[in-house]
């Protein structure tokens, strides 16, 4: 009986999270198939299938944990695994996801790297440096917030592994900026119940504001190499 009642249970929450998702796409598109493959995951191997969506949402950064997180603390909420199971395969998911992005820095190394970039337009190796000496100022705080910040999320784990950041240390601040992150998302969605895509409209706001904020920057940065560039050729 207890069988039957979990599956009941767990296709009810698909039909909820289906109905709420389609109040927040007009097409049911990106949004709604997230939701479709993230609550699959979770009928198919419970809380566990939250934590596998989370790493791959750090391999695969398109896949957004703003809707992910509140969806496993909504299926907490229908009593499919508790809320501990939720917040605990979720920031475990985090901080392996995280490592295998630290382990791919590590892998690529600073030789590599610096080669690597040496090729990239308007990217002089004095650029990287004064990268590399802030990094190494600030790294760990960058770590700890970066996990808190959408698009760096992922990425803040690569240069961590470059630069070869002591593991125990770089896991302690991973699994710190993650559990805040995902305990925030997560108890959003619990207690929101079916209205949980409510966080999900006001993290893409964030997100854009980041997006708009880096392309400001990548803009700056472009016109002032730019600058720079011409200079140097009319001084020749």
């Amino acid at each position: 009986m207890r069988g039957t009642d979990t599956t009941v249970s767990i296709i009810q929450t698909v039909e909820a999270a289906q109905v709420a998702t389609a109040t927040t796409t007009s097409d049911g598109s990106a949004l709604g198939s997230v939701t479709d493959w993230a609550v699959n995951l979770m009928e198919t191997i419970g809380a566990p299938g939250a934590g596998l969506a989370i790493a791959l949402e750090n391999l695969f950064p398109p896949l957004p944990s703003e809707v992910i997180l509140p969806l496993a603390g909504f299926t907490a909420s229908r009593g499919n695994f508790s809320l501990f199971e939720a917040i605990l395969w979720t920031t475990l998911g985090s901080v392996v996801g995280a490592y295998a992005l630290y382990a791919l820095g590590a892998w690529l190394g600073r030789d590599r790297m610096r080669r690597l970039v040496s090729k990239v337009p308007l990217i002089d190796l004095e650029d990287v440096d004064r990268v590399e000496a802030w990094f190494n100022r600030h790294g760990y705080r960058a770590v700890f917030f970066g996990r808190m910040i959408p698009l760096f999320r992922s990425l803040v784990s690569i240069p961590a592994g470059i630069e070869r950041m002591p593991v125990g240390k770089f896991l302690l601040l991973t699994t710190a900026g993650s559990l805040i992150w995902n305990v925030i998302f997560v108890l959003a969605g619990f207690y929101l119940g079916e209205n949980w895509h409510i966080v999900e409209q006001y993290a893409n706001t964030f997100q854009k504001i980041v997006i708009v904020a880096v392309v400001l920057f990548a803009i700056y940065f472009v016109f002032s190499k730019v600058r720079k560039h011409r200079a140097k050729k009319r001084v020749q």
